[in-house]
């Protein structure tokens, strides 16, 4: 497959993932522009990957997470507008919801933020996200695990974040 071909096919796609990763759709563009401008020019050794999608993804992962440590980063992230998979009763509460999770989770450290993203939005397992990310299982298990449990404990502290459909859970 050519570059272009993948770029015109697996574009959209990149952008949503790092879109997830930095929750600034400016910032995810910068980062996928960032990416593809390496990738292009690492184009071979892209294509001779076994898996060339994932590859470019632990590029995406790998400009973010180096972006992150740059000291311009700094400052507030934006909430995005993240396009909604499916209908809900009352926006309202749904953009809170929303916007409390994108608040919950910037403040995750970097490598925590990026394991979530990988294995809920994403929908990878723990091996795949070992690879992206360049680390073991066990430490995408635990890097899981800790923001997990910071978002609950979040959770505890404030507002819960409840999604409802009409009935109580």
């Amino acid at each position: 497959m050519t570059f272009e071909a993948y770029l015109a096919l697996r574009l959209p796609a990149l952008l949503r993932y790092a879109l997830m990763l930095t929750g600034d759709p400016h910032l995810a563009e910068d980062v996928v522009q960032e990416t593809m401008v390496r990738a292009h020019l690492h184009w071979r050794r892209v294509q001779r990957a076994d898996l060339p999608d994932r590859y470019v993804k632990r590029m995406v992962t790998n400009t973010y997470l180096g972006w992150r440590r740059g000291g311009w980063f700094r400052r507030a992230v934006p909430v995005a507008d993240v396009p909604e998979r499916e209908s809900v009763p009352d926006p309202a509460e749904s953009s809170a919801v929303r916007h409390e999770l994108w608040q919950r989770l910037t403040a995750l450290p970097p490598r925590q933020r990026a394991a979530v993203v990988l294995r809920f939005y994403e929908d990878l397992d723990d091996a795949a996200i070992a690879d992206v990310l360049g680390c073991s299982v066990s430490t995408v298990r635990s890097q899981i695990s800790r923001a997990l449990a910071t978002l609950r404990d979040g959770a505890e502290r404030g507002v819960p974040l409840t999604h409802r459909t009409g009935d109580a859970r």
